[in-house]
């Protein structure tokens, strides 16, 4: 009973803070630019520091800062390893790849100063959730991030036309582990929308409408589920350009890979001033491919990533994330 009722409550924060994101007020911790997530430290944002697994708190004031580091579930909660730069005495930043958090959509986080000290969030701040240890509450909150929430300048546009007199519609799909709360979607006079930036790859989703599941009318690609029904899918690509330096006085020059079932034709790269190009949208995953030099195959010279195929070929390895 007592995991059941943590589970709630921290839903809960998730809950308001997704919505308040959408909201577009100001989360603590960091901010997205671009495909990066931020991390920002400022030391008046904080009053507060604990230094125990029990939460006892001490003022922050006078505590001379010599270094600060980035923690959560991504790095096993390291205090040393995801050391942050200093901007200024009060400022330190930390830029990661959103594509290096795939496992989960929402990760949490905190900031340890000195390599010793926990700073502490606010119950006030937006994006908390109740920090737990083996079950059990603990006295402090985590911040944490999403890393597929909605965006109204996102990559992947949902529309449910009809349903004008439904009460509610929600989103629900892999990209957000079927929650049947979080993507409120939203009315319009044609029926209900939600846009949301999503990373690269294959994505299962539903809409819930007053409580009742149904796939996307609209949408003809559909995967079956474990309750012999269908879900919808949706694949999110990523623009991608293969570039090969100098052989300028190649004739032709073929991408090839298993994006095109290693078509030889018709993917003619484009001539530049110092080689060869070509951009295509790819799914989420691994991709191998060669080049084809005036009939010649070769791997990519400025890819380090190579792997042998089925067949003992040696490829070059392209992973959209």
């Amino acid at each position: 009973m007592k995991k059941i009722i943590v589970h709630s409550i921290n839903f809960l924060f998730l809950f308001i803070s997704l919505y308040a994101f959408a909201q577009n007020e100001t989360h603590k911790g960091y901010r997205i630019e671009g495909d990066e997530i931020v991390f920002t430290f400022n030391k008046s944002d904080y009053k507060k520091i604990t230094s125990d697994g029990f939460g006892n708190k001490q003022d922050f004031d006078d505590l001379k800062i010599d270094n600060v580091v980035v923690s959560g579930k991504f790095n096993n909660w390291s205090k040393n390893k995801w050391r942050m730069a200093k901007v200024n005495n009060n400022t330190y930043e930390l830029r990661k790849k959103l594509s290096d958090f795939t496992d989960e959509f929402s990760w949490e986080f905190k900031f340890v100063i000195n390599n010793y000290y926990w700073a502490e969030p606010s119950k006030d701040d937006i994006n908390i959730t109740r920090a737990t240890k083996d079950g059990f509450y603990l006295n402090t909150y985590n911040l944490h991030f999403l890393t597929n929430y909605p965006d109204k300048n996102g990559n992947a546009h949902f529309k449910l036309k009809g349903y004008k007199n439904a009460k509610k519609v929600i989103l629900s799909g892999t990209f957000n582990r079927w929650n049947e709360e979080l993507f409120k979607m939203n009315k319009t006079e044609e029926g209900w929308e939600l846009t949301l930036l999503l990373k690269p790859g294959e994505y299962e989703y539903k809409f819930i409408v007053d409580g009742n599941w149904m796939e996307d009318p609209d949408n003809p690609l559909k995967k079956r589920n474990e309750f012999n029904g269908f879900n919808s899918l949706i694949n999110i690509n990523k623009l991608i350009t293969f570039k090969l330096d100098n052989h300028l006085n190649a004739k032709k020059v073929i991408l090839s890979g298993s994006f095109n079932n290693w078509d030889e034709n018709n993917y003619s790269m484009l001539k530049t001033k110092s080689g060869w190009e070509y951009s295509i949208k790819l799914s989420g995953g691994k991709h191998h491919y060669k080049f084809i030099v005036d009939g010649n195959w070769i791997v990519d010279p400025k890819n380090s990533v190579k792997e042998y195929d089925y067949d003992g070929n040696i490829n070059s390895v392209c992973i959209i994330k």
